[in-house]
């Protein structure tokens, strides 16, 4: 098969200068339509990993333990699931809370917050789970147009 090697999308605006690079500078200010984009770009990082997915899910239907997490969520190594429970918690979304029992008891529940976001995390949870034949072909289509 012959391939024909052409320039496309030549339209591309120019590389900012390197001063340009980290910032804004005196003369400039930036566009306050994107002025929260940071902000909105760190909630969705913790909101969207597929470990925050899959504890929020798990804990829609009520507070769980720890090792009842774990097993829960295959493939989630002890240290992330502690991770992802620290950001959750920080960011307000879940609650800690130990019982003063041999050994303690410690559970962990969706904040009001958190159950505000686990609807739309279980629509996109049932919305990957029922599409996710469809992506797979898709993924074997264009590996194998894209091979070589």
């Amino acid at each position: 098969m012959d391939t024909l090697l052409k320039p496309a999308h030549t339209d591309l605006p120019a590389s900012p200068r390197p001063d340009q690079r980290l910032g804004p500078g005196p003369d400039q200010r930036p566009d306050p339509n994107h002025a929260d984009c940071r902000g909105v770009a760190s909630v969705l990082s913790r909101v969207g990993d597929k470990w925050s997915v899959f504890v929020i899910m798990m804990l829609s239907d009520g507070p769980k333990r720890f090792n009842e997490l774990k097993r829960m969520i295959n493939g989630i190594s002890q240290r992330m699931l502690t991770l992802t429970l620290r950001g959750l918690e920080r960011d307000g979304l879940v609650t800690r809370t130990i019982f003063p029992t041999i050994p303690p008891r410690v559970d962990y529940e969706l904040t009001d917050l958190g159950h505000g976001l686990s609807r739309p995390v279980e629509a996109l949870g049932k919305w990957a789970k029922d599409h996710l034949d469809q992506i797979e072909a898709a993924r074997t289509r264009f590996d194998q147009r894209n091979e070589g």
